[in-house]
């Protein structure tokens, strides 16, 4: 059996409100009966609703990395505040009764069994792909990488200083058909360059703040470049090889926007086994330019130190049909982790896990892969930054001796003395962190280890660290939720 906490049933119930109803189920002790079966996979009960009937709910940990909730209430959210309530009587340790599995829930259990199987068996069967329907997208985007060289060589023609908000809703309206060319990525690429000359309401950007954006610009336009060039030699070279497969070594097929799918990652072996992550940042923002609201977490692999992400895509239209990710406080056990092919922090996805508390030898692992010399970590995320396309945020844990003020800056520095500035900069979408360290205690200052968010100021031509994290003997301190 599984460690059924209030922390994996908030993870598990689709919002706060939810969790909520279900917690004052248990409370108001609306549940008739509580069961378990003989082996303890399945837990069940009956809970007194709004009619005469009560509702059968349940929750089956046969596969514990995917649990299976289910009720006989009309509900849509999945699970639901019956199901969430029988968890907190799990939590709580009520007394559950051995009983036999009911009729209903057994019968329901031995479909989902046959449906697991028949998709191992079809996971195993090699896919058939139409060539010539692929040759046909392929050389689709062939065509959207020449449009938009246009649309790039337009703007040089035109010259960053003349670029303005009417311009950017031009080259914006006609990289519509980058999307149409099967190239979501490219396009919402050149919109990272055209938002950079519109306020957030769309007004035209003006005074000391335009001045601001003209180095990003050109670092935009930069990366655009390099999109253009590597992006036509790898859909060429695609186009040559007979089986019209992704590349799998670097993550130009994901700048196209190539949507890699877990059985890709698998056959192209970018699988790690039985991993366990811990979660050291996380945040939700708005993506204006894919129009998707987007879910991202930093996690670190405790077995090899490396800081991963996880990116959950909830595009406008289908937002309300997709359950949000949320912070996550305990440590995650991974039988398969696919890993996107990627640089110093590739992201990562996983089909179902199982959660544990942390615990002080999961900190420690984690305290231990922070890197005790500043120069070293900076030499590495230079060498990452040389790539235009490689991202310009790495994530980099730091072992520190003290962070403190210096004038009005702050610093973080090293056993060695060597200092890194740190900033509120960085992704625009990712709330402050700077002024929260103010509201730290003062030990954990010093002698800990800091994740940070690596930022190249492109004005002051030097490496700047944004806060994202303190992680202590005890406790993983967040400064961006």
């Amino acid at each position: 059996m599984i460690s059924i906490t209030e922390d994996f049933i908030e993870a598990a119930a689709p919002n706060a409100e939810a969790a909520r109803n279900g917690r004052g189920l248990v409370l108001k002790k609306k549940y008739l009966s509580l069961n378990r079966s003989e082996d303890e996979t399945l837990w069940f009960g009956k809970c007194q609703g709004s009619g005469k009937t009560p509702y059968l709910c349940s929750a089956d940990f046969a596969v514990p990395e995917k649990p299976v909730y289910r009720c006989t209430c009309p509900s849509r959210q999945f699970p639901c505040k019956h199901s969430l309530g029988l968890l907190y009587a799990i939590a709580d340790g009520k007394p559950f009764t051995t009983a036999e599995v009911p009729e209903e829930i057994s019968s329901k259990r031995e479909k989902v069994a046959a449906r697991v199987e028949k998709k191992k068996a079809e996971a195993e069967k090699p896919v058939a792909v139409n060539k010539a329907a692929l040759a046909k997208k392929i050389k689709a985007q062939l065509d959207g990488i020449d449009l938009l060289e246009k649309l790039t060589l337009d703007v040089v023609r035109l010259g960053v200083g003349n670029v303005n908000a009417k311009t950017a809703r031009e080259l914006e309206e006609q990289a519509r058909q980058l999307g149409n060319a099967y190239l979501p990525g490219a396009q919402a690429a050149l919109h990272g360059f055209t938002k950079l000359f519109r306020e957030a309401g769309g007004e035209e950007r003006t005074g000391p703040g335009r001045e601001a954006v003209y180095g990003e610009a050109l670092d935009q336009l930069c990366r655009l470049h390099a999109l253009i060039r590597k992006g036509r030699a790898y859909l060429q070279s695609r186009l040559e090889d007979p089986e019209l497969a992704p590349e799998a070594d670097t993550g130009i097929a994901a700048w196209l926007g190539h949507a890699w799918q877990l059985r890709e990652l698998k056959d192209a072996g970018l699988v790690e086994p039985d991993v366990e992550l811990v979660q050291l940042a996380f945040h939700s923002y708005d993506d204006v330019a894919r129009k998707e609201y987007v879910d991202a977490g930093a996690w670190m692999n405790l077995k090899s130190g490396r800081i991963v992400l996880t990116q959950t895509f909830r595009p406008y239209q289908a937002a309300r049909h997709i359950k949000g990710e949320d912070s996550f406080a305990q440590v995650a056990q991974v039988k398969e982790l696919c890993v996107y092919p990627g640089d110093m922090n590739p992201r990562v996805r996983w089909d179902g896990m199982l959660a544990r508390p942390i615990e002080a030898r999961d900190l420690a692992t984690v305290r231990g892969h922070g890197r005790a010399e500043f120069a070293a970590a900076v030499k590495d995320v230079k060498s990452v930054l040389k790539n235009p396309l490689a991202d310009k945020y790495p994530i980099v844990a730091l072992s520190f001796r003290r962070i403190g003020a210096i004038g009005r800056a702050m610093v973080v520095e090293d056993r060695t003395g060597d200092r890194l500035v740190l900033t509120d900069a960085g992704l625009p979408e990712e709330p402050r962190s700077t002024h929260l360290l103010s509201l730290v205690p003062p030990e954990a200052l010093e002698d800990q280890t800091l994740i940070v968010r690596f930022r190249h100021d492109l004005d002051a031509r030097r490496l700047e660290v944004k806060p994202l994290s303190i992680v202590t003997e005890s406790d993983v301190i967040r400064l961006t939720l």
